[in-house]
């Protein structure tokens, strides 16, 4: 095991509200795993799958968490030389647009229709690229419930908005030929049904309803979804420390402050909706002001240039 990565995981994986730490507890050991599969690549491609959208919200847009994610981790893989391919549904499609805007690179932008067929569609493309994706990422991305449909953490059905990219993942007769990386925070995102059901029904409220069915080959459990990709970029460049100056070139406050306006401002993105309150455009992450934030990159930026023994 190597001390940095063990130190990233555990800021990444840091309480913020809700106490997540068995889910956090499961999933240990699982960054540097979803790392190495990365560092070890010869010709990796990834793909990232952001989007969370809230109808409840004034205006309906999807949320800000896994945008900033999604943001961080295609830049530095933009600045080592990776392709990056970006999926989202089309109620999220302003949003995800507007942050790819912002990378210093261009990323290749799938968008699908909420619809199960579509999403079927985009992969058997995607399996036939010329280069096709070694590896999928999901930041923040609802999951199928075991009764087939995404719930927020309210247990509200979002079936309506929200496409199933469950089935880039896994399907009843289709195996994934790409290694799959779920990130999330919740319980019910995409990945979490590595999880055992008893842990996220008995830490999570309404966990029997929303837990997550949806697995990956592995599962990155956060505080805030978006600091899982933090940690994913952090851990490549600690085991990749050739690349680490381009891995981590925007990997700061800067760029987070940018990624954040370009959500808000140009994709309409909201964040703090609750059951007695829709959610609003402001510049919060999970309710958490943008310096918080910046303090977690802050800290993961310090554990990966410090020398720390593996």
């Amino acid at each position: 095991m190597n001390a940095s990565i063990d130190s990233i995981e555990q800021v990444v994986g840091t309480k913020v509200r809700r106490d997540i730490s068995n889910l956090v507890d499961f999933s240990r050991g699982q960054l540097a795993l979803a790392a190495e599969s990365l560092a070890g690549h010869p010709a990796p491609h990834v793909g990232i799958i952001c989007g969370f959208f809230v109808r409840h919200a004034e205006p309906a847009s999807p949320e800000t968490d896994g945008l900033n994610g999604m943001a961080q981790l295609a830049a530095g893989l933009l600045e080592a030389g990776v392709r990056v391919t970006v999926i989202t549904d089309a109620p999220c499609a302003k949003a995800v647009w507007a942050v790819t805007k912002v990378l210093p690179g261009k990323v290749g932008l799938e968008v699908v229709d909420v619809d199960a067929d579509a999403v079927r569609t985009l992969r058997t493309r995607l399996a036939a690229d010329s280069q096709p994706m070694t590896h999928l990422v999901a930041i923040e991305r609802c999951s199928l419930a075991k009764d087939g449909k995404p719930h927020r953490e309210h247990g509200w059905d979002i079936s309506g908005d929200t496409a199933p990219l469950d089935y880039l993942f896994a399907d009843e007769d289709w195996t994934a030929p790409w290694i799959t990386i779920g990130i999330g925070d919740g319980g019910n995102e995409i990945g979490m049904g590595n999880l055992p059901q008893e842990i996220v029904e008995r830490d999570i409220p309404n966990g029997a309803k929303i837990a997550a069915v949806t697995g990956s080959t592995y599962l990155l459990v956060a505080g805030v979804a978006n600091w899982g990709a933090y940690g994913l970029l952090a851990a490549l460049a600690v085991l990749r420390p050739e690349l680490r100056e381009n891995l981590l070139r925007h990997f700061n406050g800067e760029f987070e402050s940018a990624v954040l306006t370009a959500a808000v401002e140009v994709g309409q993105a909201i964040d703090d909706s609750r059951v007695d309150r829709p959610g609003q455009l402001q510049m919060t992450i999970d309710r958490l002001p943008l310096e918080d934030h910046i303090k977690v990159i802050e800290q993961i930026r310090d554990l990966v240039f410090q020398e720390v023994p593996a």
